[in-house]
């Protein structure tokens, strides 16, 4: 956390500087504001206020000119992480709240099943396949978009589906995706707590964030099966790793 929060700091000098600089023109200016603009995303879960931004960047003129700072870090350095975690709780909260009747709505939906979870799961083409166990790998279309219909990750723009285990990926996918047989499609609306609760994943995903979700399941891959013990004697770590399935979520 304080390693982004670094990160995110460096990104206000280049916000600093840019307010009052030209646009960028050459390649060197055009990656250095795309660094700062990269690096600014890991303050998405302050949600500075403008005043507030302006005394970052006091701070941050301070320390990079090497004056002497105006409070005491070792008093409050160490208040930045509970800091960021209090601002992220609330715009959680808030967001929690603003998805409320979206939620409400779709589960009302024609077709539409409230899961225990609070998953909303509505099946829009039935599949005549087989339905994936939680350890399976499934390879899927997908398509993951906002309450407000903005699309923040697709497969299908991509061109190319995806297959991941399906206990490595957000419950929402977990839950829902069990319910669906190789051919089928299905839209999930996944709460925030069966997303990426409270921590959401900026800057496209917010904190508390209901996500809704189109998918298509293509197939089903059994999990790989465990290999087999190293015979007596053989060298410690031989075996290489399995690689990490590539997973949307």
């Amino acid at each position: 956390m304080f390693r982004h929060i670094v990160a995110g700091a460096v990104a206000l000098t280049f916000v600093a500087q840019v307010a009052v600089a030209a646009d960028p023109k050459t390649d060197e200016e055009k990656t250095l504001y795309a660094l700062g603009i990269a690096l600014s995303r890991n303050l998405a879960s302050f949600n500075l206020t403008p005043d507030e931004l302006k005394m970052v960047e006091a701070g941050l003129a301070d320390g990079v000119s090497g004056g002497t700072p105006k409070i005491d870090m070792n008093e409050f350095g160490p208040k930045i992480q509970a800091f960021a975690k209090d601002r992220a709780t609330k715009a959680a909260a808030k967001e929690k709240d603003a998805s409320k009747g979206y939620l409400e709505k779709a589960a009302t939906e024609k077709g539409a099943t409230k899961l225990p979870s609070g998953v909303i799961y509505t099946e829009t083409s039935a599949g005549s396949g087989a339905a994936p166990k939680p350890t399976d790998r499934v390879k899927v279309h997908y398509t993951g978009k906002l309450t407000n219909g903005e699309t923040f990750d697709s497969s299908v723009d991509r061109g190319e589906p995806v297959t991941f285990p399906l206990n490595g990926v957000i419950p929402c996918w977990t839950e829902g995706v069990q319910k669906m047989k190789v051919g089928g499609k299905a839209k999930l609306v996944c709460p925030s707590d069966t997303a990426y609760g409270d921590r959401g994943a900026p800057p496209k995903i917010k904190p508390g964030a209901t996500l809704v979700f189109d998918v298509e399941l293509l197939g089903i891959e059994e999990a790989p099966a465990k290999p087999a013990a190293p015979a007596a004697g053989a060298a410690a770590g031989g075996a290489a790793a399995k690689p990490e399935a590539k997973s949307p979520h």
